[in-house]
């Protein structure tokens, strides 16, 4: 079983700026098992561009994992979505929401962009 960090290649994503674990391990202050923890645990999604393992700029808020990304994420794996389904759905544009859901969550849209993946 390939654990959360370990995702394929994922070269199609909207253009965004990407955190690798070094970068990760500097903004949020913490060792590189920690913020592997936190992908682990759900609190971010990671996928591999390139061979590394990276995380959208987007999903960090002031120094923190963006709070309701972790719902958001379980509502998607437990739908059976892939890491890399899940980082896809979250950054691609959504009609039923007029933006991508990361965008949605950051503007404090947690119930629509929840009750949507729910029902997929």
């Amino acid at each position: 079983m390939r654990n959360a960090w370990q995702s394929v290649l994922v070269t199609d994503l909207p253009a965004t700026e990407w955190l690798t674990v070094p970068d990760l391990v500097d903004l949020l202050g913490l060792t590189p098992s920690r913020v592997r923890r936190l992908i682990e645990d759900r609190h971010l999604v990671a996928v591999r561009r390139d061979g590394v393992v990276s995380v959208p700029s987007s999903f960090i808020r002031e120094g923190e994992p963006l709070t309701e990304l972790r719902g958001t994420i379980i509502v998607l794996a437990d739908n059976r979505f892939s890491d890399d389904e899940i980082m896809e759905w979250l950054l691609e544009p959504n009609d039923l929401l007029d933006t991508s859901p990361i965008e949605a969550l950051r503007a404090g849209r947690k119930a629509e962009v929840r009750r949507i993946a729910q029902a997929l």
